[in-house]
This record gives structure tokens, sequence and C-alpha cells, in this order.
């Protein structure tokens, strides 16, 4: 099974280094809502949402250390994560956004009206400055294309003081190297899998403490905070 799995892995590289042609960040996002839209019915059932579910409850216990009272979900899928933080406490006011249509429309079905949801790009987001408690990114932050844009945007609706949460996709230096590789040609709008020291200093450009942490060998939790003293 294991020689059938590097089979696999070194015909799909070979297709790669031999006419893959690398994608604008256009159409990586054009990709990573169609791939959404078609995930959307089955997502928190299936394979395809399995990775971004085991990670579920590390956002949650990561959450139960905070004092807050609104969050935003980044890339908030079908919600099922917002349902759960609002079945544990109603009085939270959780606000979610995603670049699929489809997966907002699933989020609704299941989400009381009082939670606000739109389609959008976590790159120009649509609030206004210091306006969150928190922010969590679960299983998302691998498909910007522009991540620094996106972080300067959650600092800027951070409150001081906010905390920004990240759950995603991380592996062993070999296996990373040859999952960038893939995802440079990726249909999914996959972008990186980022090492430890690549995405603090991601979040460093704009937060001052950030703390890393290993989950397991193919996902990890970085927590940013925002100062209470640093000028907007």
């Amino acid at each position: 099974m294991f020689i059938l799995i590097r089979i696999c892995i070194y015909d799909r590289l070979y297709k790669v280094w031999n006419g893959g042609i690398a994608m604008d960040e256009k159409e990586i996002k054009m990709n990573s809502r169609e791939t959404f839209d078609r995930q959307a019915n089955s997502y928190d059932h299936d394979i395809k949402g399995r990775h971004a579910r085991r990670m579920y409850q590390v956002v949650l216990n990561t959450l139960n250390n905070i004092s807050y009272s609104n969050f935003l979900d980044l890339g908030c899928g079908t919600g099922e994560l917002i349902k759960i933080i609002l079945e544990n406490d109603n009085t939270k006011k959780g606000f979610g956004i995603d670049l699929s249509s489809k997966m907002i429309e699933v989020a609704k079905k299941k989400l009381p009206e009082s939670v606000s949801l739109m389609i959008g790009d976590s790159e120009n987001l649509p609030y206004p400055n210091q306006y969150f408690d928190v922010i969590y990114c679960n299983d998302s932050f691998h498909h910007y294309p522009s991540p620094e844009n996106v972080i300067k945007e959650v600092f800027r609706v951070l409150k001081q003081g906010g905390t920004f949460i990240i759950c995603d996709c991380w592996q062993p230096y070999l296996g990373r190297v040859i999952m960038n590789t893939y995802m440079k040609y990726s249909k999914e709008g996959d972008v990186r899998i980022y090492s430890q020291k690549e995405l603090e200093n991601l979040l460093h450009i704009e937060f001052e403490t950030v703390i890393w942490k290993k989950l397991s060998n193919t996902s990890c939790l970085c927590i940013a905070k925002k100062s209470r003293r640093r000028n907007e």
C-alpha cells in the first residue's frame, strides 16, 4: 500500500514538473470557490471535511481560555463551528465569512438569523476597525494566495488585546516540500503548507506575540495576540 501511494505521488509530481503551469491569484480563488461549492452539501460528514473537523475541539479549547463577546469565523464553511460555539454559549455574537456561496447557504440553514454570514474575500473584510474580540481561521489559511493581506485585514478588524487563532495543515519537512510543489498546480485552491518559522514570520508582520504548536503530523495551532498599546 505504501509503495502504491509513493507511485501515485511521484506520478502526480512528474506531471507537475513536466508541463504544469502555476496559477495566478484570481484562478486560485476561483478554484477554491468552485471546489467548496461542490463540497458544501457533504462537507460536514465526508472525508473532504474530516481534517477540519478534527481541529474543532482545539479551536473550542483555545476559545475557552479567552474572554470574548463576539467572534469572526474566517473561512467559515458550513458554519458548523459557529453552531457548536453558540450551543455552548448563546450570548456570544457570531460572524462568518466565506468565499463559497454554497457553503454560506448551508450555514444559513443551520444557524439562527442573529449570526451575520457573508460571502466575501478574507483579503477585504467588510467590517470596521477594531471590531472583533476573537477571529479564528480553521483549515482555511493554506488557501490564501496573499496571506500577508489577510493578516493585515485581520489585524485591522481585531480589537486591541484581541486574539487571532489559526488551526491549519502542517507537514514535516519532506512531506511539506512534496505537497507544496504539488499545490502550485492544485485545482482545488490550495496554496501552501507553512513551516513553523514561515507562519510565525507572517504573523509577526503585524502581531507582537505569536505562539505556534504542533498538533499532529498533519496539523498545527498558532495563536497571535494584538497588543493593547499599539496604535492603529
